[in-house]
C-alpha cells in the first residue's frame, strides 16, 4: 500500500508517486543549487563556506519569499538519493564547513537515504522555515547536528496573511522545542564554528515590529540561551502584493527591535543594513547539480 504524504503540518495525504503535494513536489528530491555559500551566520559560513543545497518546493506560502523561483515555481532538477549523496560528497571535498540543507522537509525520506549512502564528516545543518511536524523532526534525530529554523511570525493573522499558515506560531514554537531537545545547547569548535545546536533566525518585516518584539520575548522566556540571528535583509519583491511590504524596514524600525533584543539579553548575530539587497540571493541555475 502506497504511503500518503504527511511529512509537513499541511497533512495533504497525497500519493506523491502519482501527484504533487501541497509543497508542489513529487517523490523525488529536486535541487536548484548546490554550492559553497558565504552569506550565512559566521558560525556556519566560516572562511571556507557552508555547503548549501537548495531544495525546490516549500510547505509554506510566504508572499515575500526571496527564493520564489524554487519555493513557488518549483525550478530545479530531480535527483536520485545516490546523486544527492554525490552532491553532498562534492561539497565536502570543496572544503565546506558543513552540509546546509535548505527547505528539505518535503524530501526527508530521500535525504535520509542519501545520508545513509554518504555519511559526511562535517555537521549537517537543517535550514528550514520552522514549520515542521515533530514526528518528521524525530526522523531526523541523529542525522542532523544543527537546526537553523526561521521564527517568522507569532500572530495568527500575520501568519495567515504572509505565509498561508495561521497555525504557524503554534507549530513552530513546538518544533523549535523539539529541535532543542535533540541538539541541546550550542557546541562550537576552537574556530567558533557551530558543531551542534539550534540557532533561531528572525526576519524583521516592515510595519511588523510589534510581532518581532513578541517573538524575541517568547524566545527569551521559553528558549533561554539559544542564539538568535536578527535579520534586517527584507527586500521587497515584485510578486508580493501585501500592502506595506513594498518597502525595506526603516532604521527606526530596526532600532526599536534591536533595543528590545538587547534589553532581553539575547545573544547571537546582527545583520548590516547593506544586507537588504537582492544581490545576496544566489542564482538558482543548477550550479553543482
Amino acid at each position: 500500500m502506497t504511503a500518503l504524504c504527511a511529512l509537513c503540518p499541511r497533512n495533504c495525504r497525497v500519493d506523491r508517486e502519482e501527484k504533487t503535494g501541497y509543497c508542489g513536489m513529487g517523490q523525488n528530491a529536486r535541487v536548484a543549487r548546490a554550492a559553497l555559500h558565504f552569506w550565512e551566520e559566521p558560525c556556519l559560513s566560516g572562511v571556507r563556506g557552508s555547503g548549501t543545497v537548495f531544495f525546490s518546493g516549500c510547505t509554506l506560502r510566504c508572499a515575500y519569499c526571496q527564493n520564489h523561483e524554487i519555493s513557488h515555481l518549483g525550478q530545479g532538477k530531480d535527483v536520485s538519493p545516490g546523486h544527492l549523496a554525490e552532491i553532498f560528497r562534492m561539497l565536502v571535498e570543496q572544503g565546506a564547513h558543513n552540509l546546509n540543507l535548505v527547505t528539505g522537509t518535503q524530501f526527508v525520506p530521500a535525504i535520509l537515504k542519501a545520508l545513509a549512502i554518504y555519511d559526511p564528516p562535517v555537521p549537517v545543518v537543517w535550514n528550514s522555515g520552522g514549520y515542521e511536524k515533530i514526528e518528521t523532526l524525530r526522523l531526523l534525530e541523529g542525522a542532523v547536528d544543527v537546526y537553523l529554523p526561521d521564527f517568522k511570525h507569532l500572530s495568527p493573522r500575520l501568519s495567515a496573511l504572509c505565509a498561508g499558515a495561521p497555525d504557524y506560531g503554534d507549530v513552530t514554537t513546538a518544533a523549535i522545542a523539539e529541535m532543542l531537545r535533540q541538539t541541546g545547547p550550542p557546541v562550537y569548535d576552537a574556530d567558533g564554528m557551530m558543531l551542534r545546536g539550534t540557532l533561531i533566525r528572525h526576519l524583521i518585516l516592515p510595519g511588523c515590529t510589534g510581532d518581532s518584539m513578541k517573538i524575541l520575548s517568547y524566545i527569551a522566556e521559553h528558549f533561554p540561551g539559544v542564539p538568535v540571528s536578527l535579520m534586517r535583509q527584507y527586500t521587497p519583491e515584485p510578486w508580493c502584493a501585501i500592502p506595506g511590504l513594498d518597502r525595506r524596514i526603516t532604521d527606526r524600525e530596526y532600532g526599536r527591535v534591536l533595543e528590545h533584543f538587547r534589553a532581553l539579553g539575547l545573544q547571537g548575530y546582527l545583520q548590516e543594513k547593506e544586507s537588504a539587497d537582492g544581490a545576496y540571493t544566489p542564482p538558482f541555475d543548477l550550479t553543482g547539480v
